[in-house]
């Protein structure tokens, strides 16, 4: 009981001190939202083409958000020396990491779902599987914030996050089949584009709406997972190499 106290104190203080603040925003909502302006205006594409670019813009918004809130806490927190007196609170590592990246994850999915919301007043929006959609958002938000966990443990400055982030976000705006196909690619690119899991995320909401995915939905699933996994797994790795052994 102690140690799930703890974990709501943890997460309704980054609540508290480091969500919906104006660079999170910025990152998380107008960046995307920007980003796909932009795009219509340069392609000239109408209206009617809102649902292939939604699950980019949805996906976009949720990896923006979730690595901004990161790079800050964590990052924030190792400089001020408070991260490391949190990781002498007798609870279990994983227990802790989870209340840090908690809030992410929920602020990432909120973030995927105000454009959705936008869009429902200007296209039709019936034909959306929403069974598939949302537990696609919420590993999305998953793997991104831990994607952002990682970058956050393996510097020092917060600036030195942003940078790291940057190295990683603007790839896959481009690598991910967000807004070009991956098949569009040139070849030496495609093996690129499958390391990287929001490659897998957009194929699960490109296929919830529009019924275009590329690859089968189960195993978009799966290797969304995998990575999910596999980078909370690193990240638990490098603090306990960095400040606990």
């Amino acid at each position: 009981m102690n140690t799930w106290i703890a974990f709501w104190n943890i997460l309704a203080k980054d609540m508290r001190s480091y969500y919906l603040k104006p660079p999170n925003i910025s990152w998380g909502l107008l960046f995307p939202l920007l980003w796909i302006a932009m795009f219509f205006v340069r392609s000239g594409l109408g209206m009617d083409k809102l649902p292939d670019l939604l699950p980019g813009l949805m996906a976009l918004s949720i990896l923006f958000g979730t690595t901004s809130v990161l790079s800050v806490t964590v990052t924030f927190e190792k400089k001020s020396r408070s991260f490391e007196r949190l990781l002498l609170a007798p609870i279990p590592l994983e227990i802790l990491m989870l209340a840090k990246t908690s809030g992410a994850i929920l602020f990432g999915t909120i973030n995927a779902f105000v454009p959705l919301f936008a869009a429902m007043f200007l296209i039709d929006l019936s034909g959306v599987s929403w069974g598939f959609l949302i537990p696609a958002t919420v590993l999305i938000a998953i793997s991104s914030t831990f994607l952002g966990l990682f970058i956050s443990v393996s510097v020092k400055e917060v600036f030195e996050a942003q940078t790291f982030s940057n190295f990683f976000r603007f790839p896959m705006i481009f690598l991910c089949g967000l807004f070009f196909p991956i098949a569009a690619l040139p070849m030496y690119l495609r093996p690129l584009s499958y390391a990287l899991p929001l490659t897998y995320g957009t194929d699960i909401l490109r296929g919830s709406m529009t019924g275009s995915n590329v690859m089968p939905l189960g195993s978009n699933f799966l290797i969304l997972a995998v990575f999910c996994v596999m980078l909370f797994y690193i990240s638990l790795r490098n603090i306990n190499r960095r400040w606990i052994t």
